[in-house]
Parts: C-alpha cells; sequence; structure tokens
C-alpha cells in the first residue's frame, strides 16, 4: 500500500513555473536555494528530512487560489505547511514540488464579542490567539504544547487537543466555518457561522482533520466561551504507575470532570526536571507517576470543595503526599514541566512518539501492555499524555539505533501496540494525525471499506492528486 503514492507521476518545477511564482508572490517569498529551503523539508518528527523544489510564501487567499491552479494544471505536488510542529511528517514535502508556508496569513481578523466568535487567518501561533480573545474575557480551549508556535491552521489539519481536552474538547468542536483554496484553485466557504447547522453535507468537519489533503485553509471562523475566572491546581504522586491510571477513571466516575488531568511517568519526569533545572517537583525513587490535576469555574469556594473531593478519591489508589500550586508561579512551573516533557525525552534519545488513544477505563491495560511490549522488545518506553481522556503518549528508545521507526524490530512491536490499542477499543492516533509514519499502520484499524470511501472523497476534492499527496493512505495510479 505505501508503494503507491511514491510511483505516482509527478511533474517538476521549471524555471518557467518558478518564474510564474514569482509573479504571483513576489521575489522574496519564492525560495529556491538549499539553504532557504532546509527548515520547510523538516517538522518535529525524528530525524527525517525532504528537501522540497520551491517554496512559496503567499499572502492572502487570491494568491493561493492562483498558485493552485498552476500545480493542478502542470500536476506538481503541494504541501501545505504551517509552523512545523508536526510529529507525523504531514507537512513534509517526500514528493518534492512545492512547499505552500501559510506563515504570511497571520492575523486575526475579527473579535466578534456579541456572537462570541473569532476570524483569523491560519498562520496565527494558537497561543497569540488565545491571549487577544482572553482580554476580551473569552476562552478558546484547545490548547497543545506546542501552543507557543504551532498555527491555528495545523492544529485544524490534526484536529488537534491537548490538556483541556477532557473538559472542553479538541478542535473540531470550536471551528464554526472555513474559507479553503482547493487543489483546483477554485475557493468555497465550507458552512456558515451559526452553531446549528445541518444544511447539505458537513464540509467543515470533514476538512478538520484531513491534514492538508482536500484543501488549503485560508480563513477560520472559531467558537469562543467566556473565560473561567479561577482555576486550581494539584500534583499527586503515586507508588504504582498502574494505581495511578486506575485513579483516572475513578476520578469521573466520582462525578468530576477536571478541566485537566495529566498523566506523567517518573522517568520522563526526571527528564524533563533536569532540563528545565525545575525542582519545584521533588523527584524521588519510591515514586512511579504523578497526575497533574486541574479545575476551573467562576466559584472558588465550589472548586475547592471539588479539589479536595478529588483528593479524597485519590486516597483510595496508593497516592503520595498531594502538592497544591499557591500561586500562578507554581502553576506555570507545573504546566512547563509537563508541556515541554516530549522535548525532554526526545533529546535523550526518546525519538518515537506513539499517540495511542483508548476509553480511560482501559488505561491501566494500555500502560501494562506497553512496557511489557518494550519489555519483550528490549525498548526503552517512558509514558505521560492527557490520561483524562485516554490519549497516552508512548516514548520509544531502542539502544543504539538514531532513527529506530525503520527499524524492523520496531515495526513488529509497533503493530503489537497498535493492535493492543484497537483491542482495547482505541485508535491509532489521538491528535498527532497519520501523515506519513502512521500510515503504514492503518490496515489494523480500517479495512478496505474505509479506505475505498476515503480515496472517493479524496479523488472528488483533488482529481489529480497534487495536495499533500501519499499522506495518510496512498491512491492508486492515475
Amino acid at each position: 500500500m505505501n508503494a503507491i503514492a511514491s510511483k505516482k507521476k509527478f511533474e517538476k518545477v521549471t524555471p518557467d513555473i518558478v518564474a510564474q511564482f514569482i509573479e504571483i508572490v513576489g521575489a522574496n517569498h519564492v525560495f529556491v536555494s538549499s539553504e532557504d529551503k532546509e527548515k520547510y523539508g523538516r517538522d518535529e518528527t525524528e530525524n527525517l528530512f525532504y528537501e522540497p523544489e520551491v517554496v512559496l510564501r503567499p499572502k492572502n487567499t487570491e494568491e493561493i487560489s492562483a498558485i493552485m491552479k498552476i500545480c493542478n494544471h502542470e500536476r506538481i505536488p503541494v504541501t501545505p505547511r504551517g509552523g512545523g510542529t508536526g510529529l507525523s511528517g504531514g507537512a513534509l514535502p517526500h514528493l518534492g514540488g512545492v512547499v505552500l508556508s501559510t506563515e504570511r496569513l497571520n492575523q486575526i481578523l475579527e473579535i466578534d464579542e456579541r456572537n462570541l466568535q473569532v476570524t483569523t487567518e491560519p498562520g496565527v501561533i494558537t497561543q497569540v490567539l488565545q491571549e487577544a480573545v482572553k482580554e476580551k474575557g473569552l476562552f478558546y480551549p484547545p490548547d497543545p504544547s506546542s501552543k507557543g508556535s504551532c498555527f491555528i491552521g495545523g492544529n485544524i489539519a490534526e484536529n488537534s487537543g491537548g490538556p483541556k481536552a477532557v473538559k472542553y474538547g479538541v478542535v473540531k468542536d470550536y471551528v464554526l466555518n472555513l474559507e479553503v483554496v482547493l487543489p483546483t484553485g477554485e475557493v468555497i466557504w465550507t458552512g456558515s457561522n451559526v452553531l446549528k447547522n445541518v444544511t447539505g453535507y458537513n464540509l467543515t468537519q470533514l476538512m478538520v482533520g484531513s491534514e492538508g489533503t482536500l484543501g488549503i485553509v485560508t480563513k477560520i471562523v472559531l467558537k469562543l466561551i467566556p473565560h473561567p475566572k479561577y482555576d486550581l491546581l494539584m500534583l499527586v504522586p503515586f507508588y504504582s504507575l498502574e494505581k495511578a491510571s486506575e485513579a483516572v477513571s475513578a476520578i469521573f466516575r466520582a462525578g468530576f470532570t477536571p478541566s485537566a488531568l495529566e498523566l506523567v511517568e517518573i522517568d520522563a519526569l526526571k527528564i524533563v526536571s533536569k532540563m528545565v533545572d525545575s525542582h519545584v517537583v521533588p523527584v524521588t525513587d519510591d515514586i512511579a507517576a504523578h497526575l497533574i490535576i486541574e479545575v476551573d469555574g467562576n466559584n472558588i469556594d465550589v472548586l475547592m470543595q471539588e479539589m479536595e473531593a478529588i483528593a479524597e478519591v485519590l486516597t483510595q489508589f496508593d497516592a503520595g503526599e498531594i502538592f497544591f500550586a499557591d500561586d500562578a508561579q507554581q502553576k506555570a512551573e507545573l504546566w512547563k514541566l509537563r508541556r515541554r516533557a516530549a522535548e525532554a525525552v526526545k533529546s535523550n534519545g526518546y525519538t518515537i512518539e506513539e499517540d495511542t488513544v483508548v476509553p480511560r477505563a482501559n488505561l491501566p491495560q494500555l500502560i501494562a501492555g506497553v512496557k511489557a511490549i518494550g519489555k519483550k522488545h528490549a525498548f526503552n518506553v517512558v509514558c505521560y499524555g492527557h490520561a483524562g481522556d485516554g490519549n497516552l503518549h508512548v516514548r520509544i528508545h531502542k539502544p543504539g539505533s538514531a532513527n529506530s521507526a525503520s527499524d524492523p524490530a520496531m515495526v513488529e512491536g509497533l503493530r503489537e501496540l497498535f493492535h493492543l490499542v484497537h483491542d482495547l477499543g482505541g485508535t491509532i492516533s489521538g491528535e498527532h494525525g497519520i501523515g506519513l509514519v502512521q500510515k503504514g499502520y492503518m490496515d489494523i484499524v480500517f479495512q478496505e471499506t474505509h479506505f475505498r470511501l476515503m480515496r472517493a472523497i479524496k479523488q472528488a476534492f483533488d482529481p489529480h492528486g497534487i495536495l499533500n499527496p501519499g499522506k495518510i493512505f496512498d491512491m492508486p495510479l492515475a
């Protein structure tokens, strides 16, 4: 299956075509030298690098439309790219052609306080948008760990989540309408700026999570909610990783829905504590894992009672002494440790990250299975992630292998992991997408009927298969 796209016939970018691109976006925004193109051939996926033939930086919908008309006519592959923070290779130009960067589409166009909406371009950094709406007393909850550098457009492509997803949902729950340039160069709005809409097929939600394979998003209308006035945060140590995972489901069964519920295994915490030189969390050998638990709302007394009740639930699961963050600085320190966990463990050789997700009650079985698979295949494994919604990030390091995803033993171990996830009622990606690195495992969760339907959708949007080809699944030869 994976070899099909690599055989598909695409044309090269000629000097004449480069000249046409310069006419559209200007010479300063057309990169052809290897030095200028270098960063656009990488993301945060292991050590992968694919150099594009040309990088384009358009500034608006019209320029993107003109580019796509040329590429569609000439059969040139186009890889849309946001902030380059992806973890699945979804924005890598592995078949050459054009990288189309949205970095210049970086304006928040309107904050509609009456209707609790924001209209933005895709190149706005997620945290910048969050802070802009917060100034108006509004809240955009999706907050991936890379929120300080990732783009809103990339979040839509991957249907990103983050710690707040357990209470507030993921990106798809906030997207109302999208302006999209199709691979043919045609421009459409996918829906309407309303909260309820059953007028025809839901093209808006089809675009969310499609990883830039169906169209290029150029404007985005997002739903907002009022910003909660207060939040409380506590860190709970556990002497057993299994007990920590069992406690997660117990919190919800007791009637509580935290605004964040994160699990960090002690090995990951040790690594990240050294990287950021933080001592806010005591790291001792008798602790196996920590839960970071946050509640938020508008009544501080109610929140205090909720935290006390959650703490009481946790006493049943061999928890250690609970640490309550007293002020904004301590909260920031705890969140820094969690958000930089991925960066820290990657720098320590854990270059493989799997984004598994199961029903949260099955989290203990998943963690036990992950550890058993790691032991069987001689992998070092650390776990962390959004335990509240069953989304566990599994980081793997195989000693002696710098880029181990292509190692046959690694592939065998990962297939075991994904079969386990599937057997537990889960799937192989919760928020990182499929891209290049996961598509070889899609047969574990999908039948050929699924692929037939998805290929038909791709064909309808992109008749020549030029837009982000070879991502998620492969198309048959034309």
